[in-house]
Order: structure tokens, then C-alpha cells, then sequence
């Protein structure tokens, strides 16, 4: 057993070093047992500081807690998509894995669609941590994780937090509370549309998504779920947004976009959602680090074919 010291690790990951594989092991093993003892729904109060996607963008998390205050000082719930598309996801996730290690009552983690097996794969953590690493044990301890994460966080029994959103299978959060979320991703089900769906402001009900997975879902799916739980709103991630963040239905529904010029190219703007102790929501609106200005790796990105951002 590895004997680990969190506050070093830190400083390492501050500076953008990499950790040792026996000691990310040990970091991943602890975490699991950390998440275990999680719900599906995890209930927490304001003030709060709500993330979206940061998809391995290292230099702009570190701009995130520039804005926003450092752990513990600020409160923090992460909305998924913390890896792949950026140069920097063990970085990040190592990051955001050791932060709720160390302060696991001031960190929450969500599970986005890109925490799994399947899409690592494709989309770049997987090929980082064989590039990195020199083997494929740092992508298995983190995937093997991923698995443990919790699916949904409810601040002051009044907002709804998830990655994707609704799905036509729940209704109220106890159907959420039986999911059995400890594995892999489905490709279908109410655990994949809670990290696959989206809004859709031209419809009311639920339609098949053009993403292959999860349902898009209108106004009217919005109200009965926000009446049915005795909640008045909903918060996402899982699109970009040009302006970093879009509210719909009615200020019933936000989005929450944290990575700026997403993929290096993007050139959109990005935010943070604070959370007041009195409901009150402020988007804080912020542009790309100037640290990822530095990086030729990342000149080199913006010269390949264009991104699809569904996934």
C-alpha cells in the first residue's frame, strides 16, 4: 500500500506534473471507496460553484479556480466530461480525483458520458495515457473509477443537477436512486439519458436525439419533472455554448459550458454558475487561459479537421 500525501500530490498536479502510476492506483482505490458510499443523487447546500465540461483543458480548470476560489475555500460540484478532446486529461482528472480525495464534503464529482470505457477510447484519454504512461494501467485504474461516480447532485432540494439530462423512464429522483450505476455505460436506458439527453426549445416532449444515444426533450417534460419533485430548476452541461452558458423554458433550464475555445478552435466563451445561498444563480463568464497561448502541441490541433461536438 502506497502511503499518500494529498497535500503533496497537489502541488505536484498545481504545477502540472504527473503522479507516479503506483501512486494514481492507490489515488483511484481510495476514491472507490469514497464514491461507494455515495447515492445516485447526492444532496448538498449552497453556496456552490457549478462546472460543466472541461474535456482535458487543463490550463483553463487552473483559470476556473482562479476566478472562482481555490478548494476548500470555494465549494465545487463538477459536472462530468472531464477527460478527452484536450492535450491534458490525466492532468485534470488526477486533479479533480485528488481535490475530492482531500476535501470530499467540498468536491463533488458527476459522471458525464465521457466517463467511460467506450468513448475514451476513441476520443483521446485512452491514447494519452498509453502516450504518457507507456502502458494502458493508468486509463484502466481511472475507467475502472469512473464507475463509481455518482449520477446526479440536488442543491437545497430545489435544483436538479446532471451531465445530460431527463429521460422518459424517470420520472421522480427515487427511479433514479435504483439505478444500478457501479459499471460501464450503457448504450440505452434511464443511466444513459441522464448522461446522453439533451433540450430541445423547439419541442415539448421527448424525440430520438441525433447523438445515437439518450432522447432530447422539451418544455413540457421539463415542468412535470420540476413539479413532480417539488423543484423549480434544472442544471446541465454537455453542450457547448458559444456565449459559455444558454438558460431555457422559461429560466427552468441552464447550461453550463466550462471550456473555453473548446479543442483549441472553437473560439467560444465559457462559464462557471455560482450558486448563492439563497437560490440566486450568477453565470461567471470567462475566456481561454493564457497558458494554452504557449503550448505549440496546441497550434498544432487547430490546423486538423474539424471536431464534432455531439459527442
Amino acid at each position: 500500500m502506497v502511503d499518500l500525501d494529498l497535500d503533496a500530490c497537489l502541488e505536484r498536479l498545481y504545477k502540472k506534473q504527473l503522479l507516479a502510476e503506483c501512486v494514481l492506483r492507490e489515488i483511484c482505490e481510495r476514491t472507490k471507496e469514497l464514491l461507494m458510499r455515495e447515492s445516485n443523487v447526492v444532496h448538498i447546500r449552497a453556496p456552490v460553484t457549478v462546472v460543466g465540461d472541461i474535456h482535458g483543458q487543463y490550463y483553463d480548470l487552473i483559470e476556473i479556480f482562479r476566478i472562482g476560489g481555490y478548494c476548500p475555500d470555494t465549494n465545487y460540484l463538477f459536472l462530468g466530461d472531464y477527460v478527452d478532446r484536450g492535450l491534458y486529461s490525466i492532468e485534470t482528472i488526477s486533479l479533480l480525483t485528488v481535490l475530492k480525495l482531500r476535501y470530499p464534503e467540498r468536491v463533488q464529482l458527476v459522471r458525464g458520458n465521457h466517463e467511460s470505457r467506450a468513448v475514451t477510447q476513441t476520443y483521446g484519454f485512452y491514447t494519452e495515457c498509453m502516450r504518457k504512461y507507456g502502458s494502458q494501467q493508468v486509463w484502466q485504474y481511472f475507467t475502472d473509477m469512473f464507475d463509481f461516480l455518482t449520477l446526479s447532485v440536488v442543491i437545497d432540494n430545489s435544483i436538479f443537477c446532471v451531465h445530460g439530462g431527463l429521460s422518459p423512464t424517470i420520472h421522480v429522483l427515487d427511479q433514479i436512486r435504483i439505478i444500478d450505476r457501479f459499471r460501464e455505460i450503457p448504450h440505452e436506458g434511464a443511466m444513459a439519458d441522464l448522461v446522453w439527453s439533451d433540450p430541445d426549445p423547439d419541442k415539448e416532449e421527448f424525440s430520438i436525439s441525433a447523438r445515437g444515444a439518450g432522447y432530447t426533450f422539451g418544455k413540457l417534460v421539463v415542468d412535470r419533472f420540476l413539479h413532480l419533485n417539488n423543484m423549480d430548476h434544472i442544471l446541465r452541461a454537455h453542450q457547448l455554448c458559444n456565449a459559455g452558458y444558454q438558460v431555457l423554458f422559461d429560466d427552468k433550464l441552464s447550461t453550463v459550458w466550462s471550456a473555453p475555445n473548446y479543442c483549441y478552435r472553437c473560439g467560444n466563451l465559457a462559464s462557471i454558475l455560482e450558486v448563492g445561498v439563497n437560490g440566486e444563480r450568477f453565470f461567471n463568464v470567462f475566456d481561454a487561459a493564457p497558458e494554452n497561448d504557449r503550448n505549440p502541441q496546441q497550434a498544432q490541433l487547430k490546423e486538423n479537421d474539424p471536431i464534432d461536438y455531439f459527442l
